[in-house]
């Protein structure tokens, strides 16, 4: 028989109490976090192509502001779903894996910063696969992952706005540094708290098999 999870990503949005979760796929919060990734190439395409920098950023603001939506909206209309578990951090990684190779690109930030906070990603994706081995889920988004996501999220407009010599981009480039650092650091945290939850759920996964097995 296959384990419970480690845990469920309480809904399509945000963290909080838990949500029954349906195989429902046409909810207005997953038909928001449809959209929202949608946006992702959209924003990739304003910071690389045109550099429309404002437009990009605005594209950023609607998509957080759909990821807090799409959250509430699960509760109100009790419509936590398991795809938009899937959705919603897919979304929050996309816009931070796109945005992180546009600022690569463009000379925004060096790329160790990138690869460190890339890297970070990979891992966890690999550590999703150990999960499954052991008949589990995904990881429980925890109050740090998210507090992470949402600092680096407010970091990447302050970045954008601080490339450059104007008066507001000098006025703007300590908020937008101190915003990254927090938001890196927090980030790199959130990934070493997962990597936690995994050692446990391998523990108890060999725990289980040695009971069964007895």
């Amino acid at each position: 028989m296959e384990r419970e999870a480690v845990t469920a990503s309480p809904s399509s949005g945000s963290s909080g109490g838990e949500l029954p979760q349906s195989d429902r796929v046409w909810t207005i919060p997953n038909i928001l976090s449809m959209l929202r990734l949608a946006g992702v190439p959209l924003f990739l395409w304003l910071l690389l192509g045109p550099e429309e920098d404002v437009l990009a950023i605005v594209v950023l603001a609607v998509g957080g502001f759909t990821d807090w939506l799409d959250g509430k909206l699960a509760r109100w209309l009790n419509q936590g779903s398991k795809l938009g578990a899937m959705l919603d951090p897919a979304a929050d990684r996309l816009y931070i894996l796109a945005t992180l190779i546009a600022f690569g690109v463009r000379d925004i930030l060096p790329w160790w910063v990138i690869l460190a906070l890339v890297g970070r990603e990979l891992v966890l994706g690999l550590s999703l696969l150990v999960l499954r081995r052991y008949g589990y889920g995904t990881f429980e988004v925890h109050y740090t992952g998210k507090a992470a996501t949402f600092v680096l999220l407010y970091a990447f407009p302050f970045l954008l706005a601080a490339d450059g010599t104007s008066a507001v981009a000098e006025f703007v480039r300590p908020i937008a540094y101190g915003f990254t650092i927090w938001g890196v650091l927090l980030y790199l945290w959130a990934g070493v708290l997962y990597l936690v939850q995994l050692g446990a759920a391998i523990r108890k996964g060999k725990v289980g098999g040695a009971l069964a097995g007895a």
